[in-house]
């Protein structure tokens, strides 16, 4: 058992590792991009980055619907969490697990029906205008996205029924509620040396 969990960890950080370096690899792709065809256009007067708008996109579709995988794993997505908040710890622990539950559900199927918008895509044999590159190729990453978000918020769901979610409640696979976190109190102090 300690064997297979083992292999688990280590496809899961590599599969993490994999989401940074896309992340990451795709927002500086944006901004030269941007910057580039800004640059050719206005102190050149060129359209060398005649494709500065195709790569952006891509890259764009890809940030955003990784980007979801990657906040659901580190519990930083946007909520709202008014009635949450003041709930007790049994209470918040049984909403995030019906909450992570069912956006998992939601997920797959925005999976499901972008797995159908890729392969019209696909079968229309649609090419983008500068890079000539088939359509589909842009839109891949919304079924992996949304695939990969569902798997997340199940992981979500399951960390919280393990033992070192015994008196706590998690919002990613390693991240605590910060209502569970100790010493979360600001005290009147620590403001006035801001």
């Amino acid at each position: 058992m300690n064997k297979v969990k083992s292999v688990f960890n280590k496809v899961d950080r590599a599969f993490m590792k994999l989401e940074e370096f896309l992340l990451s690899f795709s927002i500086i792709l944006i901004s030269i991009m941007i910057v580039g065809n800004v640059f050719a256009r206005e102190l050149f007067d060129s359209g060398a980055f005649y494709f500065a708008y195709e790569v952006s996109k891509f890259a764009i579709i890809i940030t955003t619907f990784l980007g979801i995988s990657y906040v659901a794993r580190k519990g930083r997505h946007i909520s709202m969490s008014a009635f949450y908040d003041f709930a007790p710890m049994k209470v918040r622990k049984v909403m995030m697990i019906i909450i992570n539950l069912v956006t998992a559900a939601v997920m797959f199927v925005l999976a499901y029906y972008t797995y159908g918008f890729v392969m019209a895509e696909y079968e229309s044999n649609a090419i983008t205008t500068s890079l000539q590159l088939p359509r589909y190729l842009m839109y891949i990453f919304l079924p992996i996205g949304f695939f990969v978000t569902g798997v997340q918020f199940l992981r979500n769901t399951f960390v919280n029924f393990t033992k070192k979610a015994k008196d706590k409640v998690y919002l990613g696979t390693d991240a605590v509620d910060y209502n569970d976190e100790k010493d979360k109190e600001v005290k009147l102090e620590d403001i006035s040396s801001v």
